[in-house]
């Protein structure tokens, strides 16, 4: 059971009843996230416009994807790891592949870069090494992908944290992040 109270999309006012019903209109339901997210209207109102603004950069779906399946196995966030575990399988992920991207890797060679960067940014609190920037760039990025791969890192990180504050219950089917020790 969540810490907070989660928001009744049925029973909310004004701001929150509004963002609660374009989170329905665009996804078909309202995730437990989001109704955590509806206690302070404005933090509801920030994730949708990061996301909405990451979705119109270079990245498509899949990559958003990758990078937050990669996001909430480095912070261990279930919840997350659950919901972008069913988004990408509804993208045609395969599973095993899914697996990898919570553990910051991949089969393609140049998406494997990406996560590879992504960890380092979440591992080193953005703190990243020339190197690392060096490395991500032989893989064929550029400047504007270092700066949208970071982006994507902190919209995740923020979506991460509130859920380990609020310990959001989970509904989308369950991904565990302590079993990816074994994995990775």
């Amino acid at each position: 059971m969540s810490r907070l109270n989660s928001v009744n999309p049925e029973t909310a006012t004004s701001k929150a009843a509004e963002l609660l019903d374009a989170v329905k209109s665009n996804m078909g339901m309202v995730p437990n996230l989001t109704k955590v997210m509806a206690n302070q209207p404005a933090v509801l109102d920030t994730f949708l416009a990061i996301g909405g603004a990451l979705s119109q950069g270079s990245f498509d779906a899949k990559t958003r994807e990758a990078i937050a399946l990669t996001v909430a196995g480095a912070n261990n966030c279930d919840y997350c790891a659950s919901a972008h575990s069913a988004i990408s399988s509804s993208l045609k992920v395969e599973a095993a592949e899914i697996t990898q991207r919570l553990s910051g890797h991949s089969e393609d060679a140049k998406l494997d870069a990406l996560l590879v960067f992504a960890s380092q940014i979440v591992e080193k609190r953005g703190q990243v090494t020339d190197g690392d920037i060096a490395l991500f760039k032989a893989a064929g990025y550029d400047d504007a992908a270092v700066m949208e791969v970071t982006a994507n890192v902190v919209a995740n990180i923020f979506t991460n944290y509130i859920n380990h504050v609020a310990d959001t219950e989970i509904d989308f089917p369950i991904v565990r992040t302590g079993a990816l020790s074994a994995v990775a």
